[in-house]
């Protein structure tokens, strides 16, 4: 199996952030290598896979520099203009007699039988929250749905015919937004109007995804319920051998959430005169939230090893029956 990720990857050098686990964990599963990173073309082998992630990006295209709002200029459709740019290059490679470089790029048929999948949109939905608020980010979520829609629709014109759609997860749970938070919050603690908000978006993608099945003949588009999952594990931490839910292990101030927007995960900063620093927690097998906004590599296990049992998906498919699954570490 190839894969060819169009995934909200977080890397972030600096916190050791670790949240592209889901999809390493499953490769790993899958006794499948990692998959390089596209804009790393320096000793970058694409035999198995390209990664047009980055860091912070969205499906809409950004009405702001990175500069100001941290939010990457690297879109959904910038992503898929660098897929196709991929794909015109391998396609030309192999149709010249000069085969140069060749050895560390697929074969153009291999674009027929890749597996696309996509898990992006959080930051279409968490990076206006403070400006225009829930209720004007729901006004544009349509678009983000019919984006993704539109962007598989394109990769089927291009041959691929096996995509993976992810869901949002339960933001209103994470410590990010519950620290100094002064919303309605449902019996565990987590932000109702985020929650309920993510919980419409997501039947939205469904529906939308349910829609576009239907007009691609001989194609797989599954929707991935992983929303399911970690709002399970913020709920109920301790029934999966977790301890804390809507606090983060990396993080500073303690208390309930143990988050600080003013130092981030990783950083210090001197504020009033005092150097402050956000540090890890000893324990973050005992943690969700890795950094108030990213699940640690404990929860994303938990969230994989659900994903390969197929039950999460829409429709079935049960992974854990076709493939023989690996020990993740």
């Amino acid at each position: 199996m190839y894969i060819y990720i169009y995934i909200y990857l977080l890397y972030k050098l600096k916190t050791v952030v670790k949240i592209d686990v889901v999809f390493h964990l499953a490769a790993e599963a899958l006794g499948l290598p990692f998959i390089s990173p596209y804009l790393q073309s320096i000793g970058s082998d694409y035999r198995h896979g390209a990664n047009y992630a980055t860091l912070a990006s969205t499906v809409l295209l950004p009405n702001t520099s990175l500069f100001v709002t941290g939010i990457s200029p690297f879109s959904l459709a910038i992503q898929l203009n660098q897929m196709k740019e991929f794909k015109t290059k391998v396609d030309e490679l192999h149709g010249s007699s000069d085969k140069t470089g060749s050895t560390k790029l697929p074969s153009p048929a291999i674009f027929g039988k890749s597996l696309y999948t996509f898990y992006i949109g959080q930051n279409d939905f968490t990076s206006n929250l403070a400006a225009i608020g829930i209720g004007g980010v729901k006004q544009y979520l349509p678009q983000v749905v019919s984006q993704i829609a539109g962007t598989i629709k394109e990769l089927y014109g291009l041959g691929g015919r096996a995509f993976l759609v992810l869901n949002l997860a339960p933001v209103g749970c994470y410590p990010s937004f519950l620290a100094g938070s002064s919303s309605e919050l449902d019996a565990f603690g987590c932000m109702v109007s985020y929650n309920n908000a993510v919980v419409e978006y997501n039947n939205m993608l469904k529906e939308t995804l349910s829609q576009t099945r239907e007009a691609l003949l001989n194609a797989s588009l599954i929707y991935v319920d992983t929303h399911s999952v970690l709002l399970e594990l913020f709920r109920h931490p301790t029934s999966h051998g977790l301890q804390y839910g809507t606090k983060a292990c990396c993080g500073y101030g303690g208390g309930a959430y143990n988050f600080d927007s003013k130092v981030y995960c990783g950083n210090s900063k001197v504020i009033n005169g005092k150097a402050l620093t956000a540090a890890a927690c000893n324990d973050p097998n005992n943690y969700v939230s890795w950094d108030g906004i990213h699940a640690t590599e404990a929860a994303n296990k938990i969230v994989t090893w659900a994903i390969l049992n197929g039950s999460y998906f829409d429709p079935p498919f049960p992974v854990h029956q076709l493939c023989d699954l690996h020990p993740i570490g």
